[in-house]
């Protein structure tokens, strides 16, 4: 692959930037467990469809994990693979044996959470400072997540953001661990956190616990987080994650965004990704389902022969599709 350094260059300057779950976040779900040949398939397509980073597992969740983390970096050598640690020295330990370029460490940030795992703000702060200064002396770039950054005290958050940029950190990753924004909060987390610490690259990773996945990522990228993590279908934990395909479509059509997504390979990257999770692609889905550019009512057709977006926000051919139409378009229109 390049230069990492190169590829770090290319993300802060890009407009757009997607860190991929699906091969860690994704397989969480429930009953999913992506085979070896399905893991390399899914990296294989995500690659083709645009994508420039992948996080790709949990090394400290042993030596299987790290085999499958080995076939994703055998399969997608111009990738750059990211590994998903607790806040502790060990995983850092684990991660250091998996052929990967990057180490994210997940710190709790909200006081429920702080609660939960019997740790302190000053405990976090601490850690900050040896986990990212160990990390940068082992792999060529480090990330930081505040998880469950949504219920975090502000004031704490903004003092977190701040201390992440004194670190070799290269980017902060605010979570929305159990999808309780909504937009207009979002919108107001990132842009106090960007306030907080201006020159560090912020990214948004959204669960879609409330159904808004979507719209809070899309919303944390217009107040500046310019790194977005996804998985395809919104696959993921309880009601999964902001999904790749509705975000990197939404950015496009309405941001009028250039993402560099390849829109035409998603419906296949997302038939491979539902096959390999033993799931069905809704109908309905956003972007990709087999039905949502299908038309039934007459003044729907009549515009759609006038005006291919009179009734559609973007045409079937970008994703790949055809125009299907059904029982109630007008004979003349058939």
């Amino acid at each position: 692959m390049k230069a990492v350094a190169e590829i770090l260059q290319q993300m802060r300057a890009a407009k757009v930037w997607f860190v991929d779950t699906t091969l860690r976040d994704g397989e969480q779900a429930a009953g999913v467990d992506f085979a070896d040949r399905d893991r390399a398939a899914i990296a294989r397509s995500l690659v083709d469809a645009g994508v420039k980073e992948l996080e790709v597992g949990i090394p400290a969740s042993g030596p299987e994990v790290c085999r499958r983390i080995a076939i994703v970096a055998e399969t997608v050598p111009q990738a750059l693979l990211l590994a998903w640690c607790r806040a502790r020295h060990d995983d850092l330990e684990a991660a250091a044996t998996c052929p990967v370029h990057g180490v994210h460490f997940s710190f709790p940030v909200s006081e429920r959470h702080l609660r939960i795992w019997g740790k302190t703000r000053q405990w976090v702060l601490r850690m900050l400072s040896e986990l990212t200064a160990a990390a940068a002396e082992r792999f060529d770039y480090v990330t930081v997540g505040a998880q469950d950054a949504s219920r975090a005290d502000r004031a704490f958050l903004e003092d977190f953001a701040a201390a992440v940029s004194q670190t070799p950190a290269f980017r902060l990753r605010l979570a929305d661990t159990v999808g309780a924004l909504t937009p207009e909060a979002t919108r107001c987390m990132v842009e106090r956190v960007r306030t907080a610490a201006p020159s560090l690259l912020v990214e948004f990773h959204g669960h879609n616990d409330l159904g808004m996945a979507t719209a809070n990522t899309v919303t944390a990228w217009q107040a500046g987080a310019r790194c977005l993590s996804t998985t395809v279908l919104g696959i993921g934990e309880r009601a999964g994650n902001a999904a790749f395909e509705q975000v990197a479509m939404a950015l496009r059509v309405a941001c009028g965004v250039e993402t560099g997504v390849r829109f035409g390979v998603l419906v296949g990257l997302a038939e491979c990704v539902a096959r390999a999770a033993g799931r069905e692609t809704p109908r309905c889905s956003p972007v990709v389902g087999e039905g949502i550019h299908c038309h039934e009512s007459g003044i729907h057709v009549s515009g759609l022969e006038r005006d291919a977006l009179s009734y559609q926000a973007y045409s079937a051919e970008l994703v790949g599709r055809r125009v299907v139409l059904a029982r109630r378009s007008f004979r003349s229109s058939v």
